[in-house]
């Protein structure tokens, strides 16, 4: 048998962040789990009380932003999940650029010279959000009128023009480029998750809101399964969202990638 792979998790005491090591810790002789944060308190929207922490020797503090705690932070590892970020469509630019942007660039650099070979990136439906702002009948959707939205309409795909609406939207579209620099220049095999709306109480209400949502179970699923995708060479875009009635963006590419099947449903 193999030894485990040493896979860190960035924010991992954010609400995803754990989740996902939470569930990865479930098989130890496949993941020897590691991971960090700006601290080792739970971020505002994670569950506080229903977290699972690290050993001491498998945590450290590290800001993204800043290159040489992420260097250590990375050394000696495998693969690394890249979850932490400024988390929302209200935070300021300043904010975004020093997280998302310079974080992002400061973890792909360490990947490259501490000899990461895989990496899944914690990506955004917002990439694509202005559909539902200014786009029929995404916007019907995006506005709860449920008598404008037909039986059938066409899905957004990974491959459709990107619609970001604010900085933090912004920001992961950079990120997706950026990770297309490092696979195609440094062989970075790395899968981009567009995550939808997953929140503490794991609950939807509302058209809208069932249509973006991602159960916990589901979205520490897309990283298991985006995670064994980049034991071979790879770039990659895919939704991670539940299978809700509402869904205006494709999960079949996402099937046919990494094997994601939604097993849950927000109007569930």
């Amino acid at each position: 048998m193999t030894d485990p792979i040493k896979v860190h998790i960035t924010g991992v005491y954010g609400l995803i962040g754990n989740l996902v090591y939470k569930h990865l810790s479930q098989w130890p002789a496949y993941y020897e789990l590691y991971g960090s944060g700006r601290r080792q308190a739970s971020s505002r929207r994670a569950d506080e009380d229903g977290r699972i922490e690290l050993p001491d020797d498998r945590f450290c503090i590290a800001d993204i932003s800043d290159a040489r705690a992420v260097g250590r932070a990375l050394d000696g590892m495998d693969a690394v999940l890249h979850i932490a970020a400024v988390p929302g469509p209200e935070d300021s630019f300043n904010d975004v650029m020093e997280s998302n942007i310079r974080g992002t660039y400061n973890v792909l650099e360490a990947c490259r010279k501490k000899g990461v070979g895989r990496m899944v990136y914690a990506s955004s439906i917002m990439t694509t959000w202005g559909y539902s702002q200014f786009v029929e009948p995404y916007k019907a959707i995006g506005d709860n009128r449920a008598a404008d939205i037909p039986a059938e309409f066409p899905l957004i795909r990974h491959t459709d023009p990107v619609r970001p609406t604010e900085p933090y939207s912004m920001s992961k579209v950079w990120a997706e480029g950026a990770c297309r620099t490092y696979a195609d220049a440094h062989g970075l095999s790395v899968i981009c998750l567009r995550i939808g709306w997953v929140n503490k109480e794991n609950t939807a209400r509302g058209i809208f809101s069932n249509s973006i949502w991602c159960s916990h179970a589901d979205i520490a699923s897309s990283f298991e399964l985006a995670l064994k995708k980049t034991t071979e060479p790879v770039y990659d875009i895919c939704y991670a969202l539940s299978d809700n009635k509402y869904r205006w963006v494709d999960l079949e590419h996402a099937r046919a990638v990494t094997g994601f099947v939604p097993q849950d449903r927000g109007e569930d």
